[in-house]
């Protein structure tokens, strides 16, 4: 670890408990915040597409933020502005950089944990 590591107490929290559920067409995200990160497991089903079941709430035809994930289960379809495409699948982490489409691929639910730094 860094030794500028700002972690100073030990915080356990399960995400079956979370401090936050947000659901929406298709999907749930369940997070819990750990001091300045939150921990986010998004349980998408295979018809979940960012463009149709969450841009309207956003506000976005592509979603504005970055992650760093790690797929658990299931595939996670990701177009970028630019074109490019990838498929991660279970035991991938993907940094994700704003601007992207999402999508479940295939007929399996899809589960990933979302680390956010910015709490």
């Amino acid at each position: 670890m860094a030794q500028d590591d700002p972690v100073t107490d030990l915080l356990v929290k399960a995400l079956a408990d979370p401090d936050e559920t947000t659901s929406f067409p298709n999907g749930v995200a369940e997070r819990v915040s750990l001091g300045g990160v939150s921990v986010t497991r998004a349980t998408m089903e295979p018809d979940w597409h960012w463009a149709t079941d969450e841009s309207d709430l956003v506000g976005e035809d592509r979603c504005p933020k970055s992650h760093h994930v790690y797929v658990v289960s299931g595939t996670l379809g990701l177009e970028l502005a630019d074109g490019t495409t990838a498929e991660v699948g279970p035991g991938e982490a993907v940094a994700i950089p704003p601007g992207h489409d999402g999508w479940t691929v295939g007929d399996e639910q899809l589960v990933y944990v979302d680390f956010d730094a910015r709490g």
